[in-house]
């Protein structure tokens, strides 16, 4: 339900997107500018950066929902690792389960709530409305009267500036995502006015929208035991939220439940309505991916599976629960953006400073070889920062991003110019000797050579090595083969798997050599947030979510193209030009993906007929059938 509140080690594969998202995109592209200038000056309660929502301003709630889905019962899940914190908002503590990592999670509400049924697009929450000048300098919020605390305070203009100028302060990835905004101030009764340091960002006033807001007067109170309460701490005390459900139990790092909240002040917002069903939410914490596996197929503790092995969903569902019924599985297609999954190398050590290194790296790792001995063949080469979109850069540069590129042109490894990206194909056995010896050559050239079966520095007789991180048992299974290619080169390598606590925290402070994963996810309308995943600013901020340390000039100038381009065109362009010129510096080893979710769920819910067009699956739209089956069950907007 809730994604980790920080980066996890990839599993094995994750989802990636089917392309109807991307040919909206590309449909909506030419009337974006048009339409968005025309909605300047006016209050609307849905905004979109690609074209307009299907849902006029008053709808009442999303088209696959069902608005009288039954309300109770229990949702159970597993949680990986342990928590140690209810604060979400620093960079110390580990969150627990339910807790936002970006958005309100559970508890808190934002001032819009991004779509799950469309791309880059928002609709009201704490704000009933929203409006921006013609040349996108500012954006005023107008808060709904009716939005509510758990303790029946109003969410006021004040909690809003507060939460805006605590959370940038708190931690870097809110500095970086509202770097651009200098200030919010109340400008109305209920009107929160956010001014820009710059025109032109179509996407600033949008992801205002995102702000999660916090109960100043909460933070600022104290306890019962008369102490002050600090933001910038841990703490294991419920907080007071806005959101649907609340904390109800807890032991420490074992489990968390959460309770819906019967007179939650938005059951009938667009957004809620028909959804956030489950009468209470229980999380179990295993410390492991196999632990969580044997706990999901006992039953009653993890109640649905987004499946994240091909192993396990080619073979492992043979289980009796499976066999007979009560397991369902199921593909359902997903319309997101595959961001990037790879091994990724981090660039701030001086091993890996040499593009030729990294090159040759890349060159070892034998996808093909894994994909049919390990995933069934059921995956592809993750080939982009932004795959199975119109976003990914393909062929050589157009037209419009040769005008960003050639300026810097000398900056720039010339192969981007100049040839098509692709990795290495395995797929003819004969290949592993050719692409051995090209990362030799590129290894030699980078000052090493071959002593023995050891690479070794020329000038220190050094050998080079690696160090793989990951946190759980299972991530050698994905880690191993790519370190026995290593090897051959003569690679000294060693898998390092730590605990959930200690992964969390070496990630954070960028100690690590070599991790696998997935990054963060990506829309069909980049923006801000590609400064804290690649700009230079974010390499050397711990905590932010720039894991591969790049450090670059150029990625600079195209992370700003994206963020200030006028048009789809043009936002198309520059994301294109960014990716090809990250995918030819080789920062990480790319992976691989596949263009659907695995679901596998015990059969207790009832679902809508449809799931979200854009993001496939939305469990919060679903029911339990004991709650369907009580006599005068209520329903959800009640």
């Amino acid at each position: 339900m809730q994604g980790s509140a920080d980066a996890r080690s990839a599993p094995e594969a994750q989802p990636a997107p089917q392309d109807a998202a991307s040919s909206q995109a590309t449909d909506a592209a030419s009337g974006e500018t048009s339409e968005m200038a025309a909605r300047a000056g006016e209050w609307h309660s849905s905004v979109s950066l690609i074209g307009t929502s299907k849902y006029p301003d008053d709808f009442k709630h999303y088209d696959y929902v069902n608005p009288d889905a039954p309300v109770g019962g229990t949702l159970n899940q597993i949680a990986i690792g342990t928590f140690d914190s209810f604060n979400p908002f620093i960079v110390r503590g580990t969150p627990a389960a339910g807790l936002p990592n970006f958005g309100g999670g559970l508890l808190y509400d934002t001032l819009f709530e991004q779509s799950p049924d469309e791309p880059s697009t928002s609709h009201a929450m704490i704000a009933e409305a929203m409006t921006y000048p013609p040349d996108f300098s500012s954006a005023t919020y107008r808060l709904d009267p009716d939005a509510r605390w758990h303790d029946g305070e109003p969410i006021t203009a004040e909690d809003v500036i507060w939460s805006f100028e605590t959370l940038k302060e708190l931690h870097p990835q809110w500095n970086a995502y509202y770097r651009n905004i200098v200030k919010a101030e109340k400008t109305g009764d209920r009107e929160v006015t956010f001014t820009f340091d710059q025109t032109g960002n179509r996407e600033l006033p949008q992801i205002v929208g995102d702000l999660t807001v916090l109960p100043k007067h909460y933070w600022e109170g104290t306890d019962e035991n008369g102490n002050k309460r600090d933001i910038s701490q841990p703490t294991t005390v419920p907080p007071l939220g806005s959101g649907p459900y609340r904390i109800a139990g807890f032991q420490i790092g074992q489990s968390m439940d959460w309770e819906r909240v019967p007179d939650y002040w938005g059951w009938d917002k667009a957004t809620r309505v028909g959804r956030y069903n489950f009468g209470r939410i229980h999380y179990t914490y295993f410390r492991d991916q196999n632990a969580a596996w044997e706990g999901f197929k006992k039953g009653g503790l993890e109640d649905y599976r987004l499946e994240n092995s091909s192993q396990q969903w080619a073979e492992g569902y043979d289980f009796p629960a499976a066999q007979n019924g009560q397991v369902v599985k199921t593909e359902v297609p997903d319309g997101q953006v595959a961001s990037m999954q790879a091994y990724v190398l981090n660039n701030r050590l001086d091993k890996f400073e040499d593009r030729d290194v990294r090159k040759a790296l890349t060159l070892v790792y034998n996808f093909q070889e894994m994909n049919r001995t390990l995933f069934y063949d059921l995956y592809k080469r993750q080939t982009s920062y932004f795959d199975n979109s119109e976003l990914a850069a393909t062929g050589l540069p157009s037209e419009r991003e040769l005008k960003l590129l050639e300026p810097m042109r000398a900056e720039i490894p010339e192969e981007v110019f100049t040839e098509e990206f692709t990795l290495p194909d395995y797929s003819d056995r004969s290949a592993a000797r050719t692409y051995l010896r090209e990362a030799l050559d590129l290894f030699r050239k980078a000052g090493y050579e071959l002593r023995g079966n050891r690479l070794v520095d020329a000038s220190t007789g050094e050998q080079f090595s690696i160090e793989m991180l990951g946190s759980d048992p299972r991530d050698t299974r994905t880690l191993e083969p790519y370190a026995r290619d290593l090897r051959r080169l003569g690679i000294d390598v060693n898998i390092r798997i730590v605990d959930t606590n200690q992964y969390v925290e070496r990630l954070r402070n960028f100690d690590f050599e070599m991790v696998g994963m997935r990054y963060y996810p990506q829309s069909l309308s980049p923006g801000n947030e590609q400064r804290d995943f690649f700009s230079t600013q974010a390499a050397e901020t711990p905590g932010s979510r720039n894991y591969a340390g790049v450090e670059n000039p150029v990625v600079d100038k195209l992370i700003d193209a994206i963020v200030y381009a006028e048009n789809r065109e043009d936002l198309v362009a520059a994301t294109r030009a960014m990716d090809r010129v990250m995918l030819w510096e080789y920062y990480v080893v790319p992976q691989w993906n596949k263009t659907e979710d695995w679901l596998a769920y015990w059969d207790k819910f009832g679902m809508p007929e449809n799931g979200p067009a854009y993001s496939g699956i939305d469990p919060f739209s679903w029911w339990t059938k004991a709650a369907e089956s009580e006599a005068g069950a209520p329903s959800a907007g009640n």
